[in-house]
């Protein structure tokens, strides 16, 4: 029996049930047995994608590109908001209580940061390559204090509500799931900045899965969009359908990484 687990989009109760609901679908649909696991935080993500019977789950692109045994992948979900274009790309948001005062990025300078976690493309990566053009044109740190690793776009709008932090970056494609199963989360938080699009998280199957296996799985999902019985889990994922997954295209992730480096500029601040 192979695993299957959505713990990096998994981010309400009622996605969670509906990856299930998606992996129990493509169980059939491909012919895999697959079993759903749980791997909530804090169990560490690298020791889900180190499991030899891993057949299905999301991996951010800047922990693949530093893996050294990767594992394999199998689609990318194109998330349903327009503005990612129908592709498999994701932006992080930068977000505020709605109540605050701030109404633009540079508002928040002075303030309180969070982050996620430094392996995270969305919640670091990203949100440094953002800031980087900021950072440079003041020759100084941007705020007065950095705070995490807060790991989930999840701890991440926790801290920023109870009031920890200022500002705090959020995996797009996240969000909208928390949007979605969470209609309040509107009037709480507000959108202020926006990084441009990279190549999103994708699922992942096991060094030593069979190729053959990660084959079928992938025939599967690339034909979600057109099965009318994931009509409904669809809706309730935000989802448009799956990609192919294109490895070229994660050299952007890794070329905000070395930019940023290569400016001395390592934890966002």
């Amino acid at each position: 029996m192979l695993i299957a687990n959505a713990r990096m989009y998994a981010v309400a109760p009622e996605a969670a049930a509906a990856w299930k609901d998606l992996f129990a679908w493509l169980s059939e649909r491909a012919g895999v047995p697959l079993t759903v696991i749980e791997h909530a935080f804090p169990a560490p993500l690298s020791e889900l994608w180190a499991r030899p019977d891993l057949a299905c789950a999301f991996m951010c692109g800047l922990p693949y590109l530093r893996a050294r045994d990767r594992p394999k992948p199998v689609a990318a979900p194109i998330p349903a908001a327009g503005r990612n274009g129908g592709r498999p790309v994701y932006v992080t948001d930068l977000v505020v209580q709605a109540a605050s005062p701030f109404r633009t990025l540079e508002d928040t300078f002075g303030g309180r940061l969070g982050y996620t976690v430094e392996d995270s493309h969305s919640g670091y990566n990203a949100l440094r390559h953002h800031l980087l053009p900021f950072r440079q044109a003041r020759a100084s740190a941007l705020y007065r204090d950095s705070v995490g690793p807060l790991h989930t776009p999840r701890n991440v709008i926790r801290a920023l509500l109870a009031g920890e932090i200022d500002i705090g970056p959020a995996d797009g494609y996240a969000l909208d799931l928390m949007r979605r199963h969470d209609p309040t989360l509107d009037e709480r938080i507000r959108i202020v900045a926006t990084t441009d699009p990279a190549p999103i998280p994708f699922l992942v199957a096991g060094p030593g899965c069979p190729d053959e296996t990660v084959a079928q799985l992938r025939a599967a999902l690339l034909g979600f969009a057109e099965a009318p019985e994931c009509a409904d889990i669809a809706a309730r994922l935000c989802l448009a359908g799956f990609a192919p997954v294109h490895l070229p295209d994660y050299a952007l992730i890794a070329a905000w990484e070395s930019e940023a480096q290569a400016q001395g500029y390592d934890r966002p601040a």
